[in-house]
This record gives C-alpha cells, structure tokens and sequence, in this order.
C-alpha cells in the first residue's frame, strides 16, 4: 500500500489531471456519439455536411503540408465554383423550365456547372502558384508561412470586393439541382440534391485518396510533403508538384461550392463559412495531414449538428472551437497531426 502511494505522489500532477481530462473527453465523445445514432436525422446530416466539408479541408491541409501556405483564400475558391456552377447551370434550367419533358436533362443537368467550375478552379490555383507564390519564393523563402499568409488574405479581400464591384451583393442560387421527391436514407426523407452531395464527395475524395496512393504525381507529392530538400534530390521538380497541388487544391473548393449551390448561394461573402469550417478541420486534425482533415471533417460536422439538434444554431460555430482548443491545449499537433516539415523553421 505504502508502494502503492509512493508511485501515485511520483507521478506530476500535471499528468495525472491530464490524464484525467483525456478520460473526460473520451467519455463525453462517446456519450455524443451515441446521442448521435440514437438520432438517424443527425447521422444523414453529419455525412452529408462532413462531405463537403472533407473536400474543403484535404485542399486546405495538402496546400499547407506540401507548400506550407496557409490559404486564407480558400473560401474565395468556394464562391468562384459557386459562382461558375449558377453561371453554366442557370440556360440548363430555363430550358427545363420550358420543356419539362427532358428527362435526360433533369437528371444530367447540374453536372456540366460543377465540371466546368472544378476546371476553373484548378486554373485559378495554378495562377495563383504561378503569378503570386512562385515569384515570392524566388525573392525570399524567409518568414515564408507569415508572408503567405498575408498575401492569401490579401488575395480574398480584392476576390471579394471585386466581386462586389463588378457583380453586386445579390444572392445567386437555385432552390434544388433535382427537382424530384425526397428519398429515404437510414428512415430519414432526405432531398436528391443532399444524397447527391454526399455521393460526389465520397466519389471525389476516393479518386483523391487514390491519386496520392498509387500515382507517380501523387506519391511526388506525398514525397514533396515529407522531405522537400530529399525529394529534389531524388529528382522531382519542385516547380510542377507546386502547381499541381495549388491546382487540386482550389478544384476541391470550388466543386464543394458548385455542389452545394443549392445550400450556399454565390454571393461576396459565401466562402467565410466554408473556411473557417475548412480551418476547424485543419487545425482539429493537424496541420497538413490529409487523410486526419477527411476525418475531421466528419467530427466537426457531427459536433455542428448536434449542437444544432440540441442547443441552437447560434451555437454552431463555439461548441467545435471549445473542442479544438481543448484538444490543442494538451495536443498541440492535433489528434492526428504531426510538425509539418518545415513549418517550424521558416
């Protein structure tokens, strides 16, 4: 017994309680998690915002582990994909409009505006890559994540205000892709348009998952992430592995904003939502782990939903950032995160 105590007073006291408050934690995850499946409603909701929100973040988190950019112009990419996606989509439902008859256009219709605007994003980030960051790379790679990160901001500022000059503060928006009656997923009616989101982010982010595994650019990439001074040396150009993680990066933001139209109008301010959720993710999970970002973005949704079940929708935003500061408090790297290479040395 005497042993017994001896050891417990060994132990820091600052261990013990945070032992004590991961046990909390764990326990309070475990009560939520079952108050959320005895809720079919909340799981059909959590897998169709987690989606979206998993595309969002990956961007988010590959941009930052290969190119340590922290994008604060990610959301912008949310409103040009938005944005792109009413502009193709809106002739395709006039003519709906006029000919109900066309049933092959009602059921393909909304995938040409989210194609074109998955294009168009790509092209935005390779501008971005080839305009602004690889010229500031070739001046100075001192204070590196600070100077990108100013100049992201920089970047939504004139995005939006630009927007706001040239097409206004109008809400650009459709009330459904598919306007059809509600399926039944888990018991739980849910519109085609939601199911149908949930299906292109699963699709997308197998495709993505797949692209880093067993691709040559993909595992270039994955290498670029880990070591980059290393996989110059093995011969990968740096030059190109940026341009293509810029591009994935922004095509992932704006197919989330060509895929929920329905749910985020375009409009000058769309994209902050989508972004500080995207960076809830990133942060939650650590920074620059991909795979950690699609995981996080099925806990963040799942907190955001019950929050909105249980408490209200004003709270959605404060219950996962009093989880995110708890778990970065004692995890600093996030729960699945590690120090991104070279991050703490800029």
């Amino acid at each position: 017994m005497t042993s017994a105590a001896t050891n417990l007073r060994s132990v820091p006291l600052a261990r013990r309680f945070l032992n004590f408050t991961w046990l909390t934690l764990g326990l309070a995850a475990a009560i939520l998690v079952f108050e959320a499946f005895a809720q079919p409603s909340i799981v059909v909701t959590t897998l169709v915002t987690g989606g979206m929100w998993a595309l969002m973040a990956a961007g988010l988190a590959m941009v930052f582990g290969v190119m340590n950019i922290p994008n604060f112009a990610h959301g912008e990419l949310f409103l040009l994909g938005s944005f792109t996606a009413f502009t193709v989509y809106s002739p395709i439902r006039e003519a709906l409009l006029n000919d109900p008859s066309l049933t092959w256009l009602k059921i393909l219709g909304p995938f040409p505006g989210m194609v074109v605007a998955l294009v168009v994003g790509a092209i935005a980030g390779v501008l971005l890559e080839a305009v602004l960051f690889r010229p500031l790379r070739r001046r100075s790679r001192e204070q590196w994540v600070m100077n990108t990160f100013l100049l992201t901001a920089g970047v939504s500022v004139v995005v939006i205000n630009s927007y706001r000059l040239t097409i206004g503060n109008d809400f650009h928006g459709v009330p459904a892709y598919w306007d059809v009656p509600p399926i039944s997923l888990f018991g739980v009616p849910i519109s085609v348009d939601r199911a149908m989101v949930l299906v292109i982010a699963l699709v997308t982010i197998t495709l993505f998952a797949l692209f880093l595994q067993r691709t040559g650019l993909g595992r270039a990439i994955r290498a670029v992430s880990q070591d980059e001074t290393g996989a110059q040396m093995a011969g990968i150009d740096l030059n190109r592995i940026f341009i293509l993680t810029m591009g994935i990066s922004c095509a992932l933001a704006a197919l989330a904003g060509a895929s929920l139209l329905f749910l985020f109008p375009a409009y000058p301010d769309v994209g902050l939502q989508p972004l500080y959720t995207a960076w809830f993710v990133v942060i939650l999970a650590g920074l620059g782990n991909i795979p950690g970002a699609v995981i996080g973005a099925f806990i963040v949704a799942l907190l955001q939903n019950l929050t909105i079940f249980y408490i209200q929708v004003g709270w959605v935003d404060v219950l996962p950032t009093v989880f995110i500061i708890l778990i970065l408090l004692f995890k600093p790297s996030g729960l699945f995160g590690s120090a991104v290479k070279g991050v703490w040395e800029q």
